[in-house]
Protein backbone atom coordinates (compact mmCIF):
# COMPACT_ATOMS: atom_id res chain seq x y z
CA UNK A 1 0.00 0.00 0.00
CA UNK A 2 1.42 2.91 -0.96
CA UNK A 3 1.46 5.51 2.33
CA UNK A 4 -0.81 8.41 1.90
CA UNK A 5 0.40 12.08 1.85
CA UNK A 6 -1.46 13.53 4.96
CA UNK A 7 -0.97 17.13 7.40
CA UNK A 8 -1.76 15.93 11.00
CA UNK A 9 -2.23 19.33 12.02
CA UNK A 10 -4.89 19.95 10.17
CA UNK A 11 -6.43 16.33 11.24
CA UNK A 12 -9.67 16.28 13.70
CA UNK A 13 -9.11 15.49 17.50
CA UNK A 14 -11.25 12.54 18.35
CA UNK A 15 -10.26 11.86 22.39
CA UNK A 16 -7.98 13.33 24.53
CA UNK A 17 -6.57 12.06 28.09
CA UNK A 18 -8.12 14.36 30.44
CA UNK A 19 -10.26 10.94 32.27
CA UNK A 20 -6.86 9.90 33.38
CA UNK A 21 -4.41 11.39 36.07
CA UNK A 22 -1.23 13.03 35.20
CA UNK A 23 1.98 11.29 36.83
CA UNK A 24 2.33 13.03 40.53
CA UNK A 25 5.35 15.74 40.31
CA UNK A 26 7.36 13.91 42.97
CA UNK A 27 7.61 11.37 40.57
CA UNK A 28 9.15 13.21 38.40
CA UNK A 29 12.07 14.03 39.97
CA UNK A 30 15.66 13.06 38.81
CA UNK A 31 15.94 10.64 41.71
CA UNK A 32 12.09 9.29 41.37
CA UNK A 33 12.75 8.55 37.45
CA UNK A 34 16.53 6.51 38.56
CA UNK A 35 14.23 4.71 41.55
CA UNK A 36 11.50 4.11 38.58
CA UNK A 37 14.14 2.63 36.22
CA UNK A 38 15.48 0.43 38.76
CA UNK A 39 12.10 -1.56 39.85
CA UNK A 40 10.38 -3.79 38.25
CA UNK A 41 7.12 -2.96 38.20
CA UNK A 42 4.31 -4.39 35.90
CA UNK A 43 3.41 -1.95 33.19
CA UNK A 44 0.75 -2.21 29.97
CA UNK A 45 2.39 -0.19 27.06
CA UNK A 46 0.28 1.69 25.30
CA UNK A 47 -1.79 -0.01 22.16
CA UNK A 48 -0.70 1.62 19.22
CA UNK A 49 -1.78 0.37 15.90
CA UNK A 50 1.17 0.42 13.21
CA UNK A 51 0.46 2.06 10.55
CA UNK A 52 -1.51 0.00 8.06
CA UNK A 53 0.74 0.89 5.05
CA UNK A 54 4.00 -0.35 6.54
CA UNK A 55 5.91 -3.05 4.31
CA UNK A 56 5.71 -6.31 6.31
CA UNK A 57 7.15 -8.17 3.69
CA UNK A 58 11.02 -5.85 4.65
CA UNK A 59 12.46 -6.77 7.81
CA UNK A 60 12.66 -3.02 10.17
CA UNK A 61 15.91 -1.22 10.24
CA UNK A 62 16.89 -1.32 13.83
CA UNK A 63 17.61 2.24 15.40
CA UNK A 64 17.63 4.11 18.54
CA UNK A 65 16.60 7.44 19.94
CA UNK A 66 18.08 9.33 22.99
CA UNK A 67 14.80 10.68 25.05
CA UNK A 68 16.76 13.49 27.16
CA UNK A 69 15.43 14.15 29.93
CA UNK A 70 17.11 17.97 31.03
CA UNK A 71 17.85 18.03 34.92
CA UNK A 72 16.53 21.72 35.31
CA UNK A 73 16.23 23.97 38.37
CA UNK A 74 12.78 24.40 37.86
CA UNK A 75 11.99 20.77 37.24
CA UNK A 76 12.73 18.10 34.37
CA UNK A 77 12.74 19.36 30.69
CA UNK A 78 12.22 16.92 27.45
CA UNK A 79 14.88 18.09 24.88
CA UNK A 80 13.10 17.65 21.14
CA UNK A 81 14.15 18.51 18.19
CA UNK A 82 12.46 20.03 15.09
CA UNK A 83 14.16 18.21 11.89
CA UNK A 84 15.15 19.51 9.02
CA UNK A 85 12.44 20.02 5.91
CA UNK A 86 14.55 18.35 3.24
CA UNK A 87 15.52 14.71 5.14
CA UNK A 88 13.54 11.53 3.38
CA UNK A 89 11.96 10.47 6.64
CA UNK A 90 10.09 12.30 9.14
CA UNK A 91 11.28 15.27 7.18
CA UNK A 92 9.93 18.96 9.47
CA UNK A 93 8.48 16.64 12.32
CA UNK A 94 9.63 16.95 15.89
CA UNK A 95 11.87 14.29 17.12
CA UNK A 96 13.91 12.62 19.56
CA UNK A 97 17.63 13.03 18.91
CA UNK A 98 18.47 9.39 17.19
CA UNK A 99 18.96 7.10 13.88
CA UNK A 100 19.92 3.99 12.44
CA UNK A 101 22.01 1.68 14.10
CA UNK A 102 25.46 0.98 12.89
CA UNK A 103 27.69 -2.21 13.09
CA UNK A 104 30.25 -1.11 15.36
CA UNK A 105 27.34 0.42 18.33
CA UNK A 106 27.65 -1.88 21.35
CA UNK A 107 23.93 -1.20 22.25
CA UNK A 108 21.01 0.91 21.22
CA UNK A 109 22.34 3.19 24.56
CA UNK A 110 25.57 3.61 22.14
CA UNK A 111 23.61 4.38 19.25
CA UNK A 112 21.20 6.96 20.75
CA UNK A 113 24.12 8.93 22.10
CA UNK A 114 26.31 8.96 18.90
CA UNK A 115 23.27 10.27 17.19
CA UNK A 116 22.43 12.95 20.16
CA UNK A 117 25.91 14.10 19.53
CA UNK A 118 26.51 13.82 15.88
CA UNK A 119 22.97 15.95 15.66
CA UNK A 120 23.31 18.06 18.17
CA UNK A 121 26.43 17.86 20.07
CA UNK A 122 25.82 16.60 23.40
CA UNK A 123 28.42 15.08 24.75
CA UNK A 124 27.99 11.36 26.39
CA UNK A 125 29.73 12.57 29.35
CA UNK A 126 26.52 14.49 30.24
CA UNK A 127 24.04 11.76 30.08
CA UNK A 128 23.20 9.64 32.61
CA UNK A 129 21.74 6.52 30.87
CA UNK A 130 18.45 5.43 33.08
CA UNK A 131 17.11 2.50 30.74
CA UNK A 132 14.73 1.89 27.96
CA UNK A 133 10.90 1.88 27.01
CA UNK A 134 10.16 -1.14 24.59
CA UNK A 135 10.98 -0.59 21.39
CA UNK A 136 8.44 1.09 18.64
CA UNK A 137 8.14 0.13 15.34
CA UNK A 138 7.27 2.96 12.77
CA UNK A 139 5.40 3.28 9.10
CA UNK A 140 8.49 4.34 7.89
CA UNK A 141 9.95 0.95 8.76
CA UNK A 142 12.15 1.52 11.73
CA UNK A 143 12.14 -0.48 14.35
CA UNK A 144 13.29 2.21 17.51
CA UNK A 145 14.49 1.58 21.18
CA UNK A 146 13.28 4.94 23.13
CA UNK A 147 16.93 5.26 25.46
CA UNK A 148 15.93 7.40 28.47
CA UNK A 149 18.80 9.53 29.78
CA UNK A 150 18.82 12.22 32.58
CA UNK A 151 20.99 15.04 31.02
CA UNK A 152 23.01 17.21 33.89
CA UNK A 153 23.71 20.83 32.59
CA UNK A 154 26.01 22.83 32.12
CA UNK A 155 25.84 21.39 28.68
CA UNK A 156 26.65 23.04 25.27
CA UNK A 157 24.90 22.13 21.77
CA UNK A 158 26.29 22.43 18.48
CA UNK A 159 23.04 21.37 15.96
CA UNK A 160 24.04 19.80 12.46
CA UNK A 161 21.95 22.14 10.22
CA UNK A 162 22.25 19.00 7.46
CA UNK A 163 19.63 17.03 9.87
CA UNK A 164 18.25 19.51 12.31
CA UNK A 165 16.17 23.06 12.15
CA UNK A 166 15.70 23.76 15.66
CA UNK A 167 16.61 22.13 19.28
CA UNK A 168 13.83 22.80 21.91
CA UNK A 169 12.61 22.04 25.62
CA UNK A 170 8.70 20.97 26.91
CA UNK A 171 8.28 20.54 30.61
CA UNK A 172 8.28 17.16 31.66
CA UNK A 173 5.41 17.55 33.52
CA UNK A 174 3.24 18.75 30.54
CA UNK A 175 4.07 15.46 28.90
CA UNK A 176 3.56 13.90 31.60
CA UNK A 177 -0.05 15.24 31.85
CA UNK A 178 -2.51 13.21 29.45
CA UNK A 179 -4.98 15.98 29.61
CA UNK A 180 -2.29 17.55 26.91
CA UNK A 181 -2.66 13.74 24.72
CA UNK A 182 -4.82 14.59 22.18
CA UNK A 183 -6.05 11.21 19.87
CA UNK A 184 -6.64 12.30 16.13
CA UNK A 185 -8.22 10.48 13.34
CA UNK A 186 -7.05 10.06 9.61
CA UNK A 187 -9.54 8.52 7.32
CA UNK A 188 -8.28 7.56 3.87
CA UNK A 189 -9.70 5.12 1.04
CA UNK A 190 -9.20 1.54 2.47
CA UNK A 191 -8.79 2.69 6.30
CA UNK A 192 -8.41 4.91 9.09
CA UNK A 193 -5.35 5.93 11.65
CA UNK A 194 -5.33 6.75 14.86
CA UNK A 195 -1.57 8.53 16.00
CA UNK A 196 -1.44 10.80 19.01
CA UNK A 197 -0.62 14.47 19.29
CA UNK A 198 1.22 16.97 21.90
CA UNK A 199 0.87 20.18 20.55
CA UNK A 200 2.83 22.55 23.00
CA UNK A 201 2.83 26.42 22.55
CA UNK A 202 6.17 28.22 21.53
CA UNK A 203 5.54 31.23 23.76
CA UNK A 204 5.35 29.17 26.87
CA UNK A 205 8.86 28.53 27.69
CA UNK A 206 9.78 31.93 27.35
CA UNK A 207 6.58 33.41 29.40
CA UNK A 208 7.36 30.47 32.27
CA UNK A 209 11.23 30.26 31.79
CA UNK A 210 10.93 26.52 31.08
CA UNK A 211 13.61 25.58 28.85
CA UNK A 212 15.89 26.55 26.46
CA UNK A 213 15.14 26.20 22.33
CA UNK A 214 17.59 26.76 19.97
CA UNK A 215 17.48 27.72 16.18
CA UNK A 216 19.79 25.37 14.35
CA UNK A 217 23.72 27.08 13.59
CA UNK A 218 26.87 25.94 13.09
CA UNK A 219 28.20 27.47 16.49
CA UNK A 220 27.83 26.36 19.57
CA UNK A 221 25.09 27.22 22.17
CA UNK A 222 25.20 27.61 25.29
CA UNK A 223 21.74 26.21 27.00
CA UNK A 224 20.63 28.44 30.01
CA UNK A 225 18.14 30.33 31.08
CA UNK A 226 19.78 33.72 29.79
CA UNK A 227 18.96 32.34 26.02
CA UNK A 228 15.61 31.11 26.86
CA UNK A 229 14.55 34.61 26.92
CA UNK A 230 16.66 35.78 24.02
CA UNK A 231 15.87 33.02 21.68
CA UNK A 232 12.17 31.77 22.03
CA UNK A 233 10.25 31.64 19.41
CA UNK A 234 6.58 33.89 19.72
CA UNK A 235 2.97 32.10 18.40
CA UNK A 236 2.03 28.88 16.97
CA UNK A 237 3.00 25.52 18.41
CA UNK A 238 5.87 22.79 18.35
CA UNK A 239 3.20 19.58 17.07
CA UNK A 240 4.29 16.33 19.09
CA UNK A 241 2.83 13.50 17.00
CA UNK A 242 3.38 10.03 15.18
CA UNK A 243 6.33 7.82 16.94
CA UNK A 244 7.58 10.85 19.33
CA UNK A 245 4.61 11.87 20.96
CA UNK A 246 3.73 7.69 21.10
CA UNK A 247 7.03 6.82 22.59
CA UNK A 248 6.00 9.88 25.25
CA UNK A 249 2.96 8.38 26.10
CA UNK A 250 4.73 4.75 27.06
CA UNK A 251 7.26 6.52 28.95
CA UNK A 252 3.30 7.86 30.73
CA UNK A 253 2.18 4.95 31.14
CA UNK A 254 5.36 3.31 32.76
CA UNK A 255 5.82 6.10 35.04
CA UNK A 256 2.02 6.22 36.41
CA UNK A 257 2.35 2.57 36.54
Amino acid sequence: MIRPVFEPETLPVIATGADLPPVAGERLTPDALRARFERRLAWTPEKIADAPWRNTELDPRVAAVLVPLVVREHGVTVLLTQRADHLNDHAGQVSFPGGRQEPFDADASATALREAREEVGLDASRVEILGALPDYLTGTGFCVSPVIGLVHPPFSLKIDTLEVAEVFEVPLAFLMNPANHEERLFSYEGGERRFFAMPYPRGEALEAGEGAQHRGSAHDTQTSAETDASTAVQGGHHFIWGATAAMLRNLYRFLAA
